[in-house]
């Protein structure tokens, strides 16, 4: 599309800012106050860190990053309102994507909460349905759906692809080497049956489980 409004977009841009800036200072606001910070999911961890005025720095740290997130993740669905209305064989195939991905994260989720459900299950480790998959289905259901969003924005012309692109990028680097799939690793990593899990099943996209090796004995040699 070649009349992609760039000034509107833009525009929209700094209205996105400032709605994020205070959904974000309204917490920091009410964490101030009552002098605690738990508010935001990040903020005991990262105030351990904390050099100086703790207030100052979870707002810098804390608050600040976290609406610079909620800024920068819907880059693709603000560019793709600028589109023409008719979805090209790529907006399509991003749709796809996106539902794929929802899809992923729905049933991945509903997997995990029926196997926590159950008694039998605490401590164990759950690899069933997508879990057998991949280890993270609803992190590569999360990285699809932006991916997918990210193509339907690209029908609004290649300004907007270059603008949107960031965020899938960001969400993916979140997603595996951030704070989504590294973390829950070294969390998990002392979790009887993890190794197990591991060695057999994909670490992000989904594969059919490896079949685990069978043991070998003295009497399989010469």
């Amino acid at each position: 599309m070649n009349g992609f409004p760039r000034g509107g977009f833009a525009a929209g841009l700094g209205w996105a800012a400032a709605a994020a800036l205070a959904v974000m200072l309204a917490p920091f606001a009410v964490a101030v106050r009552k002098g605690v910070h738990r508010v935001v999911d990040v903020a005991e961890a990262m105030l351990a860190k904390a050099r100086g005025n703790r207030n100052l720095y979870a707002l810098r740290m804390v608050y600040l990053v976290q609406g610079a997130l909620v800024w920068l993740v819907p880059l693709p669905v603000q560019a793709a309102s600028y589109g023409s209305g008719f979805l090209s064989v790529l907006a399509w195939t991003g749709a796809v994507v996106w539902a794929v991905g929802l899809a992923f994260e729905a049933v991945g989720d509903a997997q995990l909460a029926r196997f926590k459900a159950d008694p039998a299950n605490r401590g164990r480790i759950m690899d069933r349905g997508l879990w057998s998959w991949t280890r993270y289905p609803n992190y590569f259901g999360d990285f699809c759906v932006w991916w997918g969003l990210f193509l339907i924005a690209c029908d609004a012309g290649l300004a907007a692809a270059a603008v949107s692109v960031v965020s899938p990028l960001v969400m993916t680097y979140l997603l595996i080497g951030g704070s989504g799939k590294r973390l829950l690793e070294r969390h998990m990593a002392d979790r009887p049956g993890c190794a197990a899990y591991a060695a057999r099943t994909s670490g992000f996209f989904p594969r059919p489980p490896r079949r685990s090796a069978p043991r070998r004995t003295g009497l399989e040699r010469g």
